[in-house]
């Protein structure tokens, strides 16, 4: 891996930072959730099933672009391989949140995408927020329907399982990751009245255009 070791540091002591916040604020329940930020060619991700409150940078699990880990390291969350693939198909992306919000996994649960029903969707990068179809956790088959749903999307949900938001910076994933939640939120308040109405693409369209560079700035 590339980057200097104060820089991995650095990101290391964020990855620890935004799980607690994930906890403290809601958008994750438990060790559910896992974070990675690229690390050269491959990445810096959580371990799996450690308590967030008890991990510290050292715990953080570096892992190689061929998905090797090294000898004494950590085992890396389980879900690793989605967050190696997408770093690696998604070059413009720097770090990947996947959490087990309770909205989204509601929707999800139930097979249900995020329509453009605010226009905060074209935060995700376009009209809709898609629900990738279930394999088991861990799997090739999630990575890769996971990547489909992505495609041309910063977010999307994992049927019967939760929701991947991603960035250029940790920072700015954890914000989108934030916003998805919110906008799962409103559309299952819709639900009790209907489908609700729906923006129209070209104003997706429009609004994308305005939106350009807004967002979590740091």
């Amino acid at each position: 891996m590339t980057g200097s070791n104060q820089d991995r540091q650095a990101d290391r002591a964020a990855i620890v930072a935004a799980c607690r916040e994930m906890n403290r604020s809601g958008l994750n329940q438990g060790t559910s959730g896992n974070i990675s930020v690229r690390a050269g060619a491959g990445m810096l991700i959580t371990p799996s099933a450690m308590a967030y409150e008890r991990m510290t940078p050292a715990d953080i699990v570096p892992v190689a672009a061929d998905g090797s880990v090294a000898e004494g390291a950590a085992a890396p969350s389980t879900e690793w391989r989605f967050h190696l693939d997408i770093l690696r198909t998604r070059p413009e992306i720097g770090a990947v949140v996947h959490t087990h919000s309770t909205a989204c996994t509601t929707l999800a649960i139930m097979g249900k995408g995020i329509p453009p029903i605010h226009y905060m969707i074209a935060a995700a990068g376009g009209p809709d927020i898609r629900c990738a179809p279930y394999a088991t956790f861990g799997t090739a088959e999630l990575s890769a329907h996971a990547l489909a749903a992505l495609e041309g999307r910063d977010a999307c949900l994992l049927a019967h399982h939760g929701m991947i938001a991603c960035g250029a910076t940790l920072d700015r994933a954890m914000w989108l990751a934030v916003e998805v939640e919110t906008l799962a939120r409103q559309y299952l308040g819709c639900l009790p009245f209907g489908e609700p109405p729906l923006l129209d693409e070209a104003e997706i369209a429009r609004v994308a255009e305005r939106m350009k560079g807004y967002g979590h700035q740091g």
